[in-house]
């Protein structure tokens, strides 16, 4: 199955619910820090006052600081690039809760190999970097074009960017940059998609098979007039179930798991639904 992705010109009335918090969450905690000289100590990610003075609301506190207004930007368009089709996918809440966990993830890595810096970490780009690796794995066959000139696959753009993160911290060729942050945030990512979110489908698939094994007594529905039937001008909702649990099936054992049958719905609920 295709997707096609078109983003049309930016409007921030129609940006996502949790897209736009962040976005004035992250522009507000920059123009913060422009006025605040202390800022980037007291709120940025510092491993020396996390670990040893108990400043624990700095690995939260981190992802709504920025350096400069390249570092602000470059976050925040990636932020909406990667995360508008996620978010549609997930919802607000599991979408939030899918960002701040990367950010924790990333804010971890640099503790565990840093831990007693005193250099503030500052920068949403640990989340960002989840929600790279998520996109790549809800939609791997999806085209970006990288450095907006390059087409390259969403699953291919992560593996990329992985490699460069790990040999780039691996080398300390920019050291100014923390690397194995972003690589924590990818591997949380990753690790939260492929087994939480996987164990939490099963454990759904099995709650359904088993709620249909044992059905709670209800009176039987009175049955509808054959003239009064509405015509079938939207996906019914026993239709969108099935959807859902194949795009559940995709997400847990990949698009080559389809039966043939199950192939032919998410074909026609593509040609119905152009996913814009």
């Amino acid at each position: 199955m295709t997707r096609v992705f078109r983003h049309d010109p930016v409007d921030f009335r129609s940006l996502p619910p949790a897209i736009r918090l962040l976005m004035i969450a992250n522009i507000v905690g920059f123009l913060i820090a422009l006025v605040v000289p202390d800022m980037h100590n007291l709120f940025g990610l510092v491993p020396q006052q996390v670990l040893f003075h108990r400043w624990i609301w700095q690995p939260i506190t981190y992802l709504f600081l920025h350096g400069n207004l390249w570092h602000l930007f470059f976050n925040l368009f990636a932020l909406w690039m990667f995360g508008m089709p996620v978010e549609a996918q997930w919802g607000q809440r599991d979408f939030l809760k899918y960002y701040f966990l990367c950010g924790l993830g990333a804010a971890a890595a640099h503790l565990a190999l840093a831990p007693h810096s005193a250099i503030p970490v500052i920068g949403a780009s640990g989340s960002v970097y989840g929600l790279l690796v998520a996109f790549a794995l809800l939609y791997p066959d999806a085209v970006v074009y990288l450095y907006f000139l390059i087409p390259i696959k969403a699953a291919h753009m992560a593996l990329l960017f992985g490699a460069i993160e790990f040999f780039a911290g691996a080398t300390g060729s920019t050291p100014g940059v923390a690397r194995f942050a972003h690589l924590g945030g990818m591997l949380t990512g990753y690790l939260y998609i492929r087994w939480w979110w996987v164990a939490k489908v099963q454990l759904k698939a099995l709650w359904r098979r088993a709620s249909r094994a044992e059905p709670e007594e209800e009176p039987a529905p009175r049955p509808i007039p054959r003239r009064a039937a509405k015509p079938k001008a939207a996906a019914p909702a026993n239709d969108m179930a099935e959807v859902d649990r194949i795009l559940d099936k995709i997400l847990s054992d990949g698009l080559e798991s389809l039966t043939d049958e199950e192939r032919g719905i998410m074909h026609k609920y593509s040609e119905r639904n152009k996913l814009s």
